[in-house]
């Protein structure tokens, strides 16, 4: 198979991040409105329940099948082969997950309604094979489908989401869109696949593997659901939970774009990896780094300048909550962009999960900790605090880890450049927050102005990786 261009996946990734970017800017204002603070908090307590069962179903079979096909993805035969073992075997262990999920949820509930409707979720998450496009790096398949799926569910919502009742509806938008797109993806297969007779397979000689990358991923969950569902718990009033929710949802929208490299550059470290080509994974790694310092310090310093101005306008009354939810999570652009630099850009497609394992369960831990002394004192704040230190935990013990592999040092100086003209912009956002009454025209200024002002200084440091950004962008021109 043809190796595919690392900048066209990266394009192609970074297009559908930049969807899931637009999109909730259009939906999110819209949804915050009609279906309220209340509703927005129940809608995400209990996709988060449904996302445990999941997760418990998946085992760790997504990553680990991308990794096994990225490895093999020169061979059609093993390809084939391990894409039905590893197929059969998540429809086994999802079906097991569903079972329990009826009983434990479906069964005894307040909210027995919408969990029925999110077992369609799980059963749409059984028929992702997502993962073996990624494997075979063929991103565009991938991406297309994304695409269409979130226009046309956007579509649905502005049209039959219309007030506070409406809530099972947009429930059903989510599950649906899910169910229909995964389904959308095997349609490729028959020519993708070949027949493979079923007494060669042989699915639980993957159970081993996949269990072992299904640790660290429960602790992932732990540190990226858990908040919602203590939350929830822990306080009555709903409200909370939807605080979090929308501005854990802004950060983590603008982290797409830092992290959308990480999904490209796995299945090509681990393809890597496999030649032997120690060299080449640094090289890879040290771009990624460079791109991490590069976009995330800006972007942490922008959301605390613009969120007082921004939070009003995108989300309307009620929401003030968010502010501070906003301004306290936005040091994870930077720490989660480096974690996933060094943990799956690198740790997992070279086959070093056990300290990947490590660092993501001290994180998990540390937010249990956080989050039980911090919530019930101040809800969706004390969460915000508690992710932060949990991503924090895990970059530093990664960092440990690897120490050895790259000059940390050399990648602290490098940050104290990005850093400083960052800080350079954040005071400029600052000077002109005021300039206007109207907080709409004020986002647009400080966001106008901020950028300039650190493109200009990337340029007249003679940035490297700014021109090569640039020059990218050019050849990309040129072709077209």
């Amino acid at each position: 198979m043809a190796k595919k261009s690392i900048t066209k996946n990266y394009l192609y990734n970074v297009t559908y991040q930049i969807l899931t970017i637009i999109l909730p800017i259009i939906t999110t204002p819209y949804l915050s409105r009609v279906l309220g603070a209340e509703n927005i908090g129940i809608y995400s307590y209990t996709v988060s329940i449904s996302a445990y069962f999941i997760l418990f179903g998946s085992l760790g079979i997504a990553l680990y099948g991308q990794r096994e096909i990225a490895f093999n993805q020169d061979n059609k035969e093993k390809y084939s082969k391990i894409f039905w073992e590893i197929i059969i075997l998540r429809a086994i262990t999802m079906t097991i997950s569903m079972i329990i999920f009826e009983i434990t949820f479906c069964r005894h509930s307040n909210y027995q309604i919408y969990y029925r409707i999110l077992i369609l979720e799980i059963l749409g998450n059984c028929l992702d094979i997502s993962w073996f496009f990624q494997g075979r790096e063929d991103f565009k398949k991938t991406v297309l489908r994304n695409i269409l799926v979130k226009l046309i569910s956007v579509a649905c919502t502005f049209i039959f989401v219309r007030n506070s009742n409406d809530l099972f509806i947009y429930f059903c938008i989510y599950v649906f869109s899910i169910l229909i797109g995964n389904i959308s993806l095997w349609l490729y297969l028959p020519k993708i696949l070949i027949k493979i007779k079923f007494k060669e397979i042989n699915i639980f000689r993957h159970l081993k593997p996949t269990i072992s990358l299904f640790i660290p991923q429960i602790a992932i969950q732990v540190y990226t659901l858990l908040d919602r569902t203590m939350i929830g718990t822990i306080i009555v009033d709903k409200s909370e939970v939807g605080f979090y929710t929308q501005g854990e949802k802004i950060i983590k929208l603008l982290l797409t774009i830092i992290t959308s490299l990480g999904t490209v550059m796995l299945p090509r470290i681990a393809s890597t990896y496999a030649k032997g080509d120690n060299n080449k994974i640094h090289e890879y790694l040290t771009k990624s780094f460079s791109m991490v310092l590069l976009l995330a310090f800006p972007m942490m310093f922008g959301i605390i300048a613009v969120c007082d101005s921004f939070v009003p306008v995108f989300f309307g009354e009620g929401y003030d909550s968010v502010i501070i939810v906003m301004k306290v999570i936005s040091p994870i652009l930077f720490i989660i962009g480096l974690n996933n630099a060094i943990g799956m850009q690198y740790l997992l497609p070279t086959k070093k999960q056990n300290q990947f394992t490590i660092a993501v369960v001290c994180g998990a831990i540390s937010n249990f900790i956080m989050n039980s002394i911090l919530i019930p004192k101040y809800g969706a704040v004390g969460a915000a605090i508690g992710t932060v230190i949990a991503e924090t935990v895990v970059t530093i013990v990664e960092m440990i880890y690897t120490r050895k592999e790259f000059n940390y040092i050399a990648l602290i100086k490098k940050s104290f450049k990005y850093f400083s003209f960052s800080v350079i912009m954040f005071i400029a956002c600052l000077l002109v927050k005021n300039i206007t009454s109207n907080d709409l025209i004020t986002i647009f200024v400080q966001t106008f102005i901020g950028t300039v002002i650190y493109v200009l200084l990337l340029a007249l440091n003679k940035d490297q990786l700014l021109y090569l950004i640039i020059k990218k962008i050019k050849e990309k021109l040129i072709k077209k």
